[in-house]
């Protein structure tokens, strides 16, 4: 695990996001990538209006809406970096 927190974010268009990471790394995510299917607690997410009003929660280092919906800033960062996610010696993202 990274465990690097999201500083900063911008929407840029459509569901790309650019994310600002405590490391310094800056990179446009884009999120139908990372969500895959805007279904639950993400689907109020496909409306452009709703998507851009993302924010940081600082208290937990991530990106959140205004439902709770948020997202884990290893995920984030490693649709940032490229960098893959290893648990146990495994691959399990990226």
């Amino acid at each position: 695990m990274f465990m690097i927190d999201v500083i900063a974010v911008k929407p840029v268009e459509g569901h790309v996001l650019e994310l600002s990471f405590e490391d310094g790394l800056i990179a446009q995510v884009d999120m139908d990538r990372v969500i895959g299917e805007y279904d639950g607690v993400f689907t109020p997410l496909q409306d452009p209006g709703y998507f851009a009003q993302v924010r940081v929660e600082q208290e937990i280092g991530t990106i959140v809406w205004p439902n709770g919906a948020d997202i884990c800033p290893d995920v984030l960062y490693s649709f940032a970096s490229g960098k893959p996610i290893i648990v146990n010696g495994e691959r399990v993202l990226n």
